[in-house]
């Protein structure tokens, strides 16, 4: 069988997988809808419902779980509640103890910084609030693991809330300039 590969920009507010298991009260948005892909396709990894960003398809579990691993870098992209300070960007960097699944948890040393400029991305389907209820700041944090809402978890436990979170990268392959629901079918994936 000949694998296939496809990135994606997941848009804010869908689930990152096929089908759901849950009764349906509201309808929830599926990545399916975002394109014809085989019947074996699953989801690399995940992003919250009301994250962003890069997110890989395959039908290829071999694939699926070297890129979950431990040795694969994800890149985010965080607008943050408030003016993030170098101290609180060097606890990140350094691990922060966060909650998974009720027990207290050290996050891995990764790398944080602030980033100088705005990100441009496509617009989110829900606004932000807007400068009027206080300074955001744009953080970058790469991470090689993958805890459940970690990345929020690690901004909020040093006092930085996170407002919106975008993956940017997964190894060597970037979101670029792609809009929120596009899909690009790849050979393979690099990492």
């Amino acid at each position: 069988m000949q694998h296939r590969y496809f990135k994606i920009y997941k848009p804010y507010g869908y689930l990152s997988q096929f089908i759901t298991n849950e009764r349906p009260r509201k309808k929830k948005k599926l990545l399916g809808e975002l394109g014809n892909f085989p019947e074996e396709t699953m989801s690399v990894g995940r992003l919250d419902q009301d994250s962003e960003g890069l997110l890989f398809l395959t039908t290829d579990g071999k694939a699926s779980a070297e890129v979950t691993g431990n040795k694969i870098e994800k890149e985010y992209y965080v607008q943050v509640d408030g003016q993030i300070t170098q101290e609180a960007i060097e606890k990140i960097q350094l691990g922060v103890e966060i909650s998974i699944n009720g027990k207290s948890y050290k996050t891995l040393p990764c790398e944080a910084f602030i980033l100088d400029e705005r990100p441009e991305f496509p617009e989110r389907a829900k606004k932000i609030r807007d400068e009027r209820h206080g300074p955001t700041s744009w953080i970058s944090i790469t991470l090689v693991e993958g805890k459940f809402r970690q990345v929020k978890k690690m901004t909020a436990a040093v006092g930085f809330p996170t407002l919106r979170l975008v993956r940017v990268r997964i190894g060597n392959e970037k979101l670029d300039k792609m809009n929120a629901g596009e899909v690009i079918e790849l050979s393979a994936f690099s990492y």
